[in-house]
């Protein structure tokens, strides 16, 4: 069953990243694909053992580039974004349908999404995560940090495009993007210090 996030502070929507819009914007229809090259980037730097489960799929771009670089990939979303399977609300998921999970997470449940995730995966498998370079910042998150530490950040020193509605030439018409963008990669299990490394 698909849900309408609009008015449910517990749904979750598809794959978005978050050029600088503003709430209305956002309201109307919160989907920000990301750039397939994002994938490429980390896999430049991480390999994954096993299956990876794609769990804000949206329109299937960064599921389909795994794919083609031979990865056993689930896909699923809350809502239909004519890809993966849907109405599937990763935040009430108790197992894991992958043994990594890869994802751009809904920009207004970042921690939410970090903290299931790590929490899924067994020891041993990764979670990576696309986000703005702003999530590490926040009290909260700060404790996310201290109790889930990231095994590697790696930091998009040029800007990688996350696009309104997955609409990427329009995005790139109106000028590109000003948000800083970076894999945030956990180990479960992994305990030491947090390497950051800097990529594209």
């Amino acid at each position: 069953m698909t849900k309408d996030w609009v008015g449910n502070q517990r749904s979750v929507f598809g794959t978005m990243g978050a050029s600088n819009h503003t709430e209305k914007e956002r309201q109307a229809n919160d989907y920000y694909a990301t750039d397939p090259k994002a994938i490429d980037i980390l896999l430049e730097n991480e390999k994954f053992e096993g299956s990876i489960w794609e769990c804000a799929c949206g329109g299937g771009h960064l599921s389909e580039r795994l794919i083609k670089n031979g990865y056993d990939v689930i896909s699923t979303d809350l809502v239909d974004r004519g890809y993966g399977e849907t109405g599937v609300d990763f935040l009430l998921c108790d197992k894991a349908l992958g043994d990594n999970i890869i994802t751009n997470p809904p920009y207004k449940y970042v921690q939410d999404f970090c903290e299931k995730a790590y929490n899924l995966v067994a020891k041993g498998f990764k979670v990576a995560m696309f986000m703005k370079l702003l999530h590490l910042e926040g009290k909260a998150r700060k404790k996310m940090w201290l109790e889930m530490p990231l095994k590697t950040l790696y930091v998009s020193s040029s800007r990688i495009l996350c696009a309104k509605n997955g609409d990427f030439e329009e995005m790139i018409k109106g000028g590109g993007s000003a948000t800083a963008y970076a894999w945030y990669v956990w180990e479960k299990g992994y305990k030491g210090e947090t390497v950051i490394k800097w990529i594209n």
